[in-house]
């Protein structure tokens, strides 16, 4: 069926908030599949659909099998559309009950199947579609965040003050956005060796993201990027015109916007910053290696080391409690800010995305207090315990951090803590969501969050091949 269709089939709703109660879904014990019939797929992996089998075959515990086969493949089931642009693969991917593609959104959903493309030539061709998809994106706007299959459709937020342009859902500038996917092009890369994708116009892609990268360290003025919204929600606008609060151009990047699509307090995003030099490390590899172009290397090159040395100088402050931590947010003036959101790129996971070591002092520090009741957003009740954001509201725990929280511990105790109460918190659907209340799993938001599923799926799949132990109730 085409996307249309589909969508209209599924009930996609446009709004990212929806609660839920689970009577309606009916759901007993039985694990039966929760999967789309074969022929309502939207894409089937032979690599995946192997990785289901094995999965299902040796973990014993059947509501983790059922789970895995509901979770892991949802992005390739539900949300990628696939067609041809002249020669070349273009991949659209929804992030489930939203109608639109974020750059963010997209790779992190596709991000578990990057290792499986080497068995599966039809998976990896996806990849590369969405690779150039999303090349056209940002060469679209590089400040936008979302982003329409109909290049001719107008953002729904009719309230936006900002340089709007036709096929663009939302304007939201975010440094993670521009990140995503130089780490999905790195990784593919480095999986297939195949540089198709890497063309003239993904290197203008790449020219794009350092020209932004530097207008919003703000060196020289403001730079051309405001928005305003005309809203009561007080996360969705940016103050002062729409440039945000005051920063001291000390070499970070400013963010008016964290990867929750909420606006930041103080303009530089200390996780998303760490994100950006691991980024621009990895475009300057590919640039050299790829286009040969030394010139745009060294200067992705230098960026990188810029940041990267700002962040040692404006990214540490000192504890009463935990020690030396890494702040959320500052403003190269002194002012700080100490909590964490659950969306990546997070101050968690920042060994995720291959920012710091999981052993480094500072992140251990921090991670202490994140997972404390010391940091503001983390919730802890009868149904489970992680750290949320302003997105969803006061108790509303979001999946991701748990699994998160999961990914980059190296304790087997904790690992295990992390998948039994993943496990308990799905509301009895067979699927994540994008947060649940700390007393109550079954009042959550989203029913259909291919994101928070995929990464849910990564987790036990990554648990499964380094410790599969740790799976057993």
């Amino acid at each position: 069926m085409n996307r249309n269709e589909f969508l209209k089939q599924a009930g996609v709703i446009s709004t990212g908030l929806l609660f839920t109660n689970i009577q309606a879904f009916g759901f007993g014990d039985n694990y039966v599949s929760q999967r789309p019939a074969v022929g309502s797929r939207n894409f089937s992996s032979p690599a995946v659909e192997k990785a289901i089998v094995e999965f299902k075959s040796k973990v014993k515990d059947q509501e983790l099998g059922w789970l895995f086969e509901n979770c892991f493949p949802n992005t390739l089931d539900t949300t990628v559309f696939v067609k041809a642009k002249g020669a070349k693969p273009d991949t659209y991917v929804i992030t489930g009950d939203i109608d639109a593609m974020w750059l963010r959104d997209s790779t992190a959903q596709m991000w578990p199947y990057l290792p499986m493309m080497k068995s599966d030539a039809g998976l990896q061709n996806l990849i590369a579609g969405m690779i150039n998809r999303q090349t056209k994106c940002i060469l679209k706007d590089p400040y936008a965040n979302a982003f329409y299959d109909d290049e001719s459709k107008q953002g729904e937020w009719k309230n936006d003050v900002t340089d709007m342009k036709p096929g663009i859902h939302e304007r939201k500038w975010e440094i993670d956005s521009l990140c995503y996917p130089i780490r999905l092009a790195y990784h593919y890369w480095k999986e297939t060796n195949d540089r198709t994708p890497f063309d003239g116009e993904w290197k203008k892609a790449i020219e794009t993201t350092l020209r932004v990268f530097k207008e919003q360290q703000r060196k020289d003025g403001q730079g051309p990027y405001t928005f305003q919204r005309n809203t009561a929600w007080a996360t969705d606008g940016v103050p002062l015109g729409g440039y945000g609060y005051p920063v001291k151009p000390v070499g970070l990047i400013c963010s008016m916007f964290r990867p929750s699509d909420d606006a930041t307090i103080y303009p530089f995003l200390i996780p998303a910053n760490f994100f950006a030099v691991v980024s621009l490390k990895q475009a300057s590899e590919m640039v050299k290696a790829i286009s040969n172009d030394s010139s745009l290397s060294t200067s992705l090159a230098a960026l990188a080391q810029e940041v990267e040395a700002a962040l040692k100088a404006h990214a540490i402050i000192d504890h009463p409690t935990y020690g030396k931590v890494y702040a959320y947010e500052v403003n190269g003036f002194g002012s700080f800010n100490l909590m964490d959101d659950a969306n990546v790129p997070s101050l968690l996971a920042l060994p995720y995305l291959s920012a710091v070591k999981v052993d480094d002092p500072i992140y251990q520090n921090t991670r202490k207090y994140l997972l404390s009741e010391n940091n503001p957003f983390f919730f802890k009740g009868k149904a489970g315990e992680g750290i949320g954001g302003p997105h969803v509201g006061i108790d509303m725990i979001w999946p991701l951090s748990i699994i998160i929280r999961g990914l980059t511990s190296t304790n087997e105790q904790e690992i295990k803590q992390c998948v039994q109460m993943l496990k308990r918190t799905h509301g009895g659907t067979g699927f994540m969501h994008e947060a649940f209340h700390k007393d109550d799993d079954k009042k959550y938001t989203r029913k259909w969050f291919a994101w928070a599923n995929t990464i849910f799926g990564e987790f036990l799949w990554h648990t499964f091949k380094t410790n599969p132990s740790l799976l057993v109730a």
